[in-house]
């Protein structure tokens, strides 16, 4: 799967960077000892920062920035990666879906920014291309119904959307079937803890999913 940014995009957010991992996997619906890490890492968390002071966490700054720029109210249409940590914050448990959603959550959490998680094989054509919503596009998020995208990143295939940071789209959304993973994550603030984010995912689909053939592709 080849990934591009549109003009568009990158002339509102020259500082975008994305970084993507590909592996073919083995899904499972739950591993006591990937909710131990989830569990310690929320109880850090929590000591940690505040719903005040999560705005300032750099990559979830950026996120809310590039929404702007784009058109969007990022506290209308929250980016997934600070309602993941608004919810812990509040004190409230994460929702438990499976191994590679959860797995996700964790690096969204632990790293700050927003990671898109895809079944690869559900894609149409082999290019993603990162763009704006347009005005009446139809985009069905997972969970969420029809949500208006317009004024938000979104990723597309050769069919249409396929993920935004708000919510991915349910036709391409991992299961306990899927075979072949792909997550990007968002670098709003550029390269800066990328790599760093990358290698815990490709730690922790190893030690919990089984992957092999892993990929990495920087765009």
């Amino acid at each position: 799967m080849k990934i591009k940014v549109s003009d568009e995009f990158r002339e509102k957010n020259p500082d975008f960077r994305g970084k993507a991992v590909a592996a073919s996997v083995k899904n499972s619906l739950y591993n006591a000892d990937l909710w131990k890490e989830i569990e310690q890492l929320t109880k850090e968390y929590r000591i940690k920062y505040t719903p005040d002071s999560l705005k300032e966490v750099i990559p979830i700054k950026a996120t809310r920035d590039a929404y702007r720029r784009c058109g969007k109210d990022p506290s209308r249409y929250r980016p997934s990666n600070e309602g993941l940590c608004r919810r812990i914050v509040r004190g409230l448990p994460l929702y438990q879906i499976n191994i590679l959603v959860d797995l996700i959550n964790v690096i969204s959490i632990r790293h700050g920014y927003s990671i898109g998680g895809f079944d690869a094989d559900k894609f149409q054509g082999n290019t993603l291309t990162l763009g704006i919503g347009n005005a009446g596009e139809l985009y069905e998020g997972i969970g969420r119904g029809l949500l208006n995208i317009e004024g938000l990143p979104v990723y597309r295939d050769s069919f249409g959307g396929v993920g935004t940071p708000t919510s991915d789209h349910e036709r391409t959304k991992m299961d306990l079937d899927t075979p072949h993973l792909l997550a990007i994550i968002n670098g709003y603030s550029g390269n800066l803890g990328l790599q760093e984010a990358a290698n815990d995912m490709i730690r922790l689909l190893k030690e919990y999913a089984d992957a092999t053939d892993i990929e990495e592709l920087d765009f």
